[in-house]
């Protein structure tokens, strides 16, 4: 049904941003950080595209209707809608540009315009939302001449001192990009975020596991794994590995029967004798990890090993094969099976700061009382499992199906 004004204006943000569907490919994106954009799903040359008309409530929703009635004008011209905003954009900046200048924002929000259509929209929501939760408070409303180092360095020491440290090395990226683009188009003439990098709090050093932290990137870790010739059971192990935040011994050897993959409650007991603490671990499981373990069980099925040795097959799979397969992916030295658990621990903590204790209880962080530990399980048994399908719903974007990852495997092996 198409969308109403009151239904815009009681959209509140949510823990991932979404989309109001208003029909015609027209819908209202909301961003985490409760921003609205007016947005356009359109194909021309067979590809799918999508253009920014708008934020609201700047723009309304009837103006967002006629926005979406030329742009669908211009596709069904055989023009690209996206395209000759981007160039009348670029053409017009510096005649537009005003004695004063315009703000961060306006100009922010036009980069993001300009870029969106190249971006998933799971990422162009998180670039926006990151703008508007860290930046626009504080610098949206000032123009770009009054933007100097220690006024943005000052910004970015928030973030720092939420311990972000990594968000706010990507905020500073993003608004590098956003005055890049501003002095392209002759309405800035330096960049201070280019200035403020040496000065920013330094990445914590890495232990003996390394890891990668940033979201977009371990995406990519599983993207690439998908995409290196291993064996299948290989890249599902891997990925299962990465929705659980398990170590990898917890995982490796895996049984059939400590599975629980049907009804509304999907779970997985890890033995206590293959827990690092020696306490029992109860892993609630995504849908994500369900229909992977449901598809590697088409698999491996026979064996009582959820990834058995390719070659013995009464034995658990080798305790590198996931190292090697990250290594041929690119990722020597840079992230190894056991950092999935930092990566978990550095997202979800980063955005989710009121659920560290439960995060902790995630990794089998346990306390030493395992009184204790068995109670606090079960105190907070059910946001776990929100937490895990937070998770899910953030790592697996855009991957490539679990179909795709097990074709042309001989079931029962």
């Amino acid at each position: 049904m198409p969308l109403t004004d009151v239904q815009i204006r009681k959209a509140k943000p949510a823990d991932k941003p979404y989309k109001l569907t208003d029909g015609g490919g027209l819908h209202l994106y909301v961003s985490i950080a409760g921003g609205k954009a007016w947005r356009y799903r359109y194909e021309i040359g067979g590809r799918e595209k999508l253009l920014t008309l708008g934020t609201y409530p700047a723009m309304s929703l009837a103006e967002a209707r006629e926005a979406r009635a030329v742009a669908r004008g211009t596709v069904k011209a055989g023009r690209d809608p996206g395209a000759e905003k981007r160039q009348q954009a670029l053409a017009s900046a510096p005649e537009e540009a005003a004695p004063v200048g315009p703000t961060f924002k306006e100009i922010a929000v036009e980069w993001h315009a300009l870029n969106a259509g190249r971006w998933t929209e799971t990422h162009a929501g998180d670039v926006l939302g990151s703008l508007e939760k860290s930046v626009f408070p504080d610098l949206g409303g000032k123009t770009l001449a009054e933007i100097d180092a220690p006024t943005l360095l000052a910004t970015l020491r928030k973030i720092e001192a939420r311990g972000a440290i990594e968000t706010a090395r990507r905020v500073r990226q993003r608004v590098s990009a956003v005055f890049a683009y501003a002095i392209a188009s002759g309405r800035a003439a330096h960049d201070p975020a280019a200035q403020v990098e040496k000065a920013m709090a330094p990445l914590p050093k890495k232990g003996r596991q390394p890891a990668i932290t940033d979201l977009d990137d371990v995406r990519q870790v599983l993207r690439d794994a998908d995409a290196t010739p291993a064996h299948p059971v290989t890249k599902l192990a891997l990925r299962v590995l990465a929705l659980t935040a398990l170590r990898p011994g917890e995982l490796r050897g895996a049984l059939w029967d400590e599975m629980r993959l049907d009804g509304d409650d999907p779970l997985w007991v890890v033995p206590a004798e293959r827990m690092k603490m020696k306490v029992e671990h109860a892993v609630p499981l995504s849908k994500q990890a369900v229909e992977t373990l449901k598809a590697l069980r088409t698999i491996t099925g026979r064996s009582r090993f959820l990834f058995p040795n390719d070659r013995h097959v009464s034995k658990p799979m080798s305790e590198n094969a996931m190292g090697y397969l990250l290594n041929r992916a690119g990722y020597h030295r840079r992230h190894v099976p056991h950092g999935w658990r930092a990566a978990f621990s550095t997202i979800m903590n980063e955005r989710f700061p009121a659920d560290r204790a439960v995060i902790d209880l995630m990794l089998s962080h346990a306390p030493d009382d395992a009184v204790e530990a068995a109670y606090n399980r079960a105190r907070h048994a059910e946001r776990r499992r929100e937490l895990a399908q937070l998770w899910a719903d953030l790592l697996m974007v855009d991957q490539t199906p679990v179909a795709e990852v097990t074709r042309g495997v001989r079931s029962g092996r």
